[in-house]
């Protein structure tokens, strides 16, 4: 599969939903996360960013239009130890409570499934970067609909070890936009990484559709100190 242009990706695609990125920089001292949300409603574009110890969460960006908080307000970005968790839900914390108790990654998911907003029934987008001893690896996950059906649940795991300097890998919730909207199909997409935070959070905030993006959160970790770097970029503000 060759490499994708998250640029060209992001600009062909008006509605991806939410999106994660994970990969290594080019110059493979660092390690890439990103994640994005966007909405169509009221509701889902009511949010920001905001940071939350190591991790970030979403709130509310005007307290008195939030409606139903049940899928949109939660803690995407946790850190357990040398582990980062980076989610499109609340299974985040499914996944730091699991693997505190040392789960495994997909084991902690196991208990979990697509969101129960019907008929999109929204795929669960997850992904764990393990950072120790100098050494870098990941590993994706998706939860959904059997094609629409929630009487069966399709679970997938990719993982990535010893992952390539300048590639990273892309997945998110929807295919495209569409009522119901269709979720996302096959393997996480192979994408060209940045060296620069700056130029790569700059890259997908304006490669984002302007009328659905949302918030946007990129962190840089140093893969032989540990140390990180963060970006957030909030719509409203």
């Amino acid at each position: 599969m060759n490499r994708i242009s998250l640029e060209q990706e992001l600009k062909g695609n008006t509605y991806p939903g939410r999106g994660i990125v994970i990969g290594k920089t080019p110059d493979g001292t660092k390690a890439v996360s990103a994640y994005f949300i966007m909405g169509r409603s009221e509701n889902s574009r009511n949010r920001v960013f905001v940071e939350d110890g190591e991790g970030i969460r979403t709130q509310a960006f005007d307290p008195a239009k939030l409606q139903d908080p049940s899928l949109i307000i939660y803690a995407p970005v946790r850190v357990l130890g040398n582990k980062t968790i980076v989610t499109n839900g609340d299974q985040t914390d499914t996944i730091y409570e699991g693997m505190d108790r040392q789960l495994t990654f997909e084991q902690s998911l196991r208990s979990r499934e697509f969101e129960p907003d019907g008929p999109n029934y929204t795929p669960r987008i997850s992904g764990i970067m393990h950072i120790e001893n100098g050494k870098f690896n990941y590993a994706m996950s998706i939860l959904k609909s059997n094609h629409g059906d929630p009487a069966s649940c399709c679970r997938y795991t990719f993982a990535y070890e010893n992952p390539l300097a300048g590639e990273g890998h892309f997945i998110h919730t929807y295919k495209s936009d569409g009522n119901p909207l269709p979720s996302f199909e096959g393997e996480p997409k192979p994408a060209d990484m940045m060296d620069e935070i700056d130029a790569f959070t700059k890259l997908l905030w304006e490669s984002l559709n302007e009328e659905n993006k949302v918030s946007l959160f990129v962190r840089y970790i140093e893969i032989a100190s540990g140390r990180y770097e963060t970006r957030i970029v909030n719509k409203n503000s």
